[in-house]
C-alpha cells in the first residue's frame, strides 16, 4: 500500500490518456477511473491535440512511441499553446528511457516505464494535483491582491508587502524551510500560515510552538515528546509538535531563544529527517517543512551566539524580513478598514469607518506594537464608537515613545528590596518602549524568554 496520503480528486482534474494500444488504452482508463478521475481517451497524438482544447486536462498521460505523431511531437505542440495550464507525463518502454529524459527537458513532468506500476502512478498523478492545487491557490492570491490589496488574510499593498508576497509565492510550492524575521506584531506566525495553506501540505497539521514560552526544560520534550517514564512526572507517553505536524508544517517562533544543546538537536532533525522521543529506544522518521522565526536581526543573533550559525544557514533557504508598521504607513487605510469590518461583525457594530482627525492622529503614531497594537486599539475603538465614523475621542492616547531626559532614572529609596528595585526597573522601561517587550528585553540586556519569565513572577507576587 502507498505510504503517501491520500489527495482528494477535485472534478477539475481530468486526464487526458493517449495510448493506440487498445487493451492498455481500456485497462489504464479503468484503473484511473478507479480512483475517481474523469478520463478522456485518444488513440493517437493527433487525436489528442484535437481533443485537449474541449477536454481541458489537467494532466496529458501519453505513450511516448505512436504511429504518426508521437508522445515527443505532441508534448512540443502543448507547449506552443500559452493558454494551456496542464502537466504532460509520458509512458515509455525500457529501450526509450533515454527519448524520455529528452522529453523532460524539453517540458515534461515526468515519465513512467512500461508495464506502468499502479503505485507509482498513483504517487505522481498525487503529486502533481498538489502542485495545480497551489498554483491554483496563487493565481486566486493574485487576483485578490489586485482586486483588494490583500493577499491571503495578510493585508496591504505597499511595495514593501509585495516583495515578500513574492518571496512567499517562491517558497510555497517547495519544502524547503523558510526563517521569518521582524519586531513583535508585524506579523511573523500570519506569513508561516500562509506559506501553509497555499503549499502541498495545506490540509496537514501547522503546528506552531512559541519557543520563548515554554521553560527550557520543557522545550525538548514540547519538540520531540517522551516515553512513559521518561523523567519524574512523565505519567504516560506524549507526542511531540515534530510527531504532531508530521506530513505538515512546523512553526517554531522566537527560534533564538532556545538554548545551543537544543538547537543542535533541531538541527539534527531537520538534516536526518528523525528524532528520538525522550526515553525513547527508536528513531521516528518525520515528513515535516520547517518555518522558524525570530524578532532578532538573524545575523546579529549568529554574532552573539544566540542561534547557532549551522541552524541558522539551514533555516535560511527562504528569508522574510518583515517591515515594522511604521516604514509601511501606506497600509495604515486598508489594515484600519479591514479590522474595523472584522469587529463590526465579531461585536455587532455597524462603524462605517475612522474621521478625518482620528486618521491623521493614526497617521502619526509610530505603532511600537506594530500590527497587532493596531488591530488591538481598532477593536476597542469599534467596540466604544458612539457615531457611525471613529473619532479621535473614541482613541486611546497615542503619543510615540520619546526618548527618556538625561537625568532619567529610578527612584530608590533605603529599604526597597533588589526585587522590587527589578520590578520598577522593568516598568520603567516597559513604560518606555510603550509596552514593547522585544525592545525592553533589548534595552534591559536580557533575552525576551527571562524577560517574559520575570513578568510572569512578578504577576504571582503578592501585593
Amino acid at each position: 500500500m502507498p505510504s503517501h496520503r491520500p489527495i482528494a480528486v477535485d472534478t477539475d482534474d481530468r486526464i487526458l490518456l493517449v495510448e493506440d494500444d487498445a487493451a492498455q488504452r481500456v485497462g489504464l482508463q479503468q484503473l484511473l477511473t478507479s480512483w475517481g478521475y474523469a478520463v478522456d481517451v485518444a488513440a493517437n497524438g493527433q487525436e489528442a491535440l484535437t481533443k485537449v482544447g474541449d477536454a481541458r486536462p489537467t494532466i496529458v498521460l501519453s505513450d511516448l512511441v505512436m504511429p504518426g505523431m508521437g508522445g515527443l511531437d505532441l508534448l512540443r505542440a502543448l507547449k506552443q499553446q500559452d493558454d494551456m495550464d496542464l502537466t504532460v507525463v509520458l509512458m515509455t518502454a525500457q529501450g526509450t528511457v533515454e527519448s524520455a529524459v529528452e522529453a523532460i527537458k524539453q517540458g515534461a513532468y515526468d515519465y513512467l516505464t512500461k508495464p506502468v506500476d499502479p503505485q507509482r502512478m498513483k504517487i505522481l498523478l498525487d503529486q502533481i494535483i498538489q502542485r495545480h492545487d497551489t498554483l491554483r491557490e496563487m493565481r486566486v492570491l493574485r487576483r485578490q491582491l489586485q482586486e483588494r490589496g490583500t493577499f491571503g488574510k495578510m493585508i496591504g499593498a505597499s511595495m514593501e508587502m509585495r516583495k515578500i508576497y513574492q518571496v512567499i509565492e517562491q517558497a510555497a510550492p517547495t519544502v524547503a524551510s523558510v526563517l521569518v524575521s521582524g519586531e513583535s506584531g508585524t506579523g511573523k506566525e500570519l506569513v508561516a500560515q500562509t506559506i501553509h495553506q497555499i503549499s502541498p501540505r495545506a490540509s496537514q497539521p501547522f503546528v506552531p510552538l512559541n519557543c520563548a514560552a515554554i521553560p527550557d526544560t520543557l522545550l525538548e520534550s514540547e519538540l520531540f515528546g517522551h516515553e512513559k517514564g521518561a523523567f519524574t512526572g512523565a505519567i504516560a507517553r506524549r507526542q511531540g509538535c515534530f510527531e504532531l505536524a508530521n506530513r505538515g508544517t512546523l512553526f517554531l517562533d522566537e527560534i533564538a531563544e532556545m538554548t545551543p544543546i537544543t538547537q543542535a538537536k533541531l538541527l539534527r532533525v531537520l538534516q536526518e529527517r528523525s528524532f528520538r522521543p525522550l526515553g525513547g529506544q527508536r528513531e521516528q522518521s518525520v515528513d515535516i517543512r520547517v518555518i522558524a522565526a525570530t524578532n532578532a536581526d538573524p545575523p546579529e543573533a549568529v554574532r552573539q551566539a544566540k542561534l547557532r550559525e549551522d541552524l541558522y544557514y539551514r533555516l535560511n533557504v527562504f528569508a522574510i524580513g518583515l517591515p515594522p508598521l511604521r516604514d509601511r504607513k501606506d497600509d495604515l487605510p486598508m489594515l484600519i478598514q479591514a479590522f474595523i469590518k472584522e469587529f463590526n461583525a465579531r461585536n455587532g457594530r455597524s462603524v462605517a469607518g475612522v474621521s478625518d482627525r482620528a486618521m491623521q492622529m493614526l497617521e502619526r503614531y509610530d505603532w511600537p506594537g506594530n500590527v497587532r497594537e493596531l488591530r488591538n486599539v481598532m477593536e476597542r475603538a469599534t467596540i466604544v464608537a458612539k457615531g457611525p465614523v471613529i473619532e479621535v475621542a473614541d482613541l486611546p492616547a497615542l503619543n510615540s515613545p520619546t526618548p527618556a531626559a538625561p537625568n532619567a532614572h529610578v527612584g530608590l529609596a533605603p529599604g526597597t528590596t533588589v526585587d522590587q528595585a527589578e520590578q520598577q526597573l522593568i516598568e520603567v522601561t516597559l513604560q518606555h518602549t510603550g509596552g514593547n517587550k522585544t525592545r525592553a528585553a533589548e534595552m534591559l540586556g536580557i533575552s525576551l524568554k527571562t524577560l517574559h519569565n520575570k513578568l510572569n513572577r512578578m504577576k504571582e507576587r503578592p501585593e
